[in-house]
């Protein structure tokens, strides 16, 4: 590669300089800083009507949800003004320090010294110009670190909230409705890897948990005509596959596969009475964190969180549902959930209203 002149070598420097100071009249403004405060705030200032939706919605759990929005419009009140004026402050003073190295790096470019002439006077104002960027990193960092984690418990509260808005929406679309009572805890998208390697013939949906089942919906686009392998026509597929009592669920194994490990997968064991003895599901969401979800389910843990209370008329029918068909006095084995109406007996076929 030819070695550049010392004219072309002014010339790109300086054009290079000139983009730069181009860049720094945004930043110097802390223009992305005050961008990020401004969503933070309309972040904080909409959780509450975002968890007043979801109650709204059926979403019963967590009513801790409403106190954790509370405490941070209160906290961010307190945060707000210092922060502002802080970058306020940091911009007025880094604004002041921009205007004269801009007005010089004008100067530069019209001078039509020579080359040798301008190169002490580039050099001098990229010092300066890289000394500027430096201090309008470290405001940013100063800036950043008075609410870095104030910043990120929101963004956690805020993924959760999401997570919680699209289950509602699914099952929203969903071709099932919950038993009278039955609470949603969380969805996600999933494909249910029927001999435990996904394949491309495997069903895609969404994994839901309630407080009394598990179940997996089929929802996925199919291709229903192909001209050169090429899918022209699609139709929506949607039915529910399976479901069970969560009680039969008798281990949760979560693994992970794929490139560089970043798939999810997890493994359910079921006991006697479930529809299969495994299942294997590659899911959108962390594996061990369904694990937990799941575990607690089991152990009813979401209902010490309730902020919707249970039916007492429909949990008493749980509780005195028959032991023994009144027909034929065969054993009841099946598991009976709260919103149930009826079970059958099945040795004789007698329905049995709870």
């Amino acid at each position: 590669m030819p070695t550049q002149s010392l004219a072309e070598q002014v010339k790109s420097e300086l054009q290079s300089l000139q983009s730069t100071v181009r860049d720094l009249q945004s930043s110097v403004r802390m223009t992305d800083i005050r961008d990020r405060v401004e969503d933070l705030g309309t972040s904080v200032n909409g959780m509450d009507r975002r968890i007043k939706s979801l109650r709204e919605g059926g979403y019963a759990f967590e009513r801790e949800l409403e106190k954790m929005a509370a405490d941070f419009e209160r906290e961010w009140k307190g945060i707000i003004p210092g922060l502002e004026a802080h970058i306020e402050q940091e911009a007025s003073s880094l604004e002041r320090t921009l205007r004269p190295l801009d007005t010089q790096v004008i100067q530069l470019a019209g001078d039509n010294a020579a080359p040798a002439a301008l190169r002490p006077r580039l050099d001098r104002l990229k010092s300066q110009v890289e000394s500027l960027e430096g201090r309008v990193e470290a405001a940013e960092k100063s800036i950043t670190g008075r609410y870095d984690q104030f910043n990120s418990d929101v963004q956690k509260l805020k993924t959760h909230l999401t997570k919680l808005e699209w289950m509602l929406t699914e099952l929203s679309e969903a071709s099932f409705e919950l038993l009278a009572t039955e609470s949603s805890i969380m969805a996600v998208k999933a494909v249910w890897a029927k001999n435990g390697k996904q394949t491309k013939e495997d069903p895609e949906g969404v994994l839901y948990l309630t407080d009394q089942r598990i179940l997996f919906e089929q929802k996925e686009k199919v291709a229903t005509k192909k001209v050169l392998f090429v899918a022209t026509e699609k139709k929506l597929v949607q039915a529910l596959l399976w479901e069970t009592p969560i009680v039969l669920i008798e281990g949760v194994k979560p693994r992970n596969e794929g490139f560089l490990n970043k798939d999810d997968y997890i493994e359910l064991h079921f006991g006697s009475g479930a529809p299969f003895d495994v299942i294997h599901l590659h899911i959108w969401q962390n594996g061990e964190e369904w694990k937990g979800l799941i575990n607690r389910a089991k152990t009813k843990e979401f209902d010490k969180t309730r902020a919707i209370a249970i039916d007492k008329a429909a949990a008493k029918k749980v509780k005195d549902a028959p032991t023994k068909c009144p027909s034929c006095g065969g054993a009841i084995n099946q598991v009976v959930l709260r919103g149930m109406e009826n079970i059958t007996c099945e040795f004789c076929g007698d329905v049995i209203r709870l």
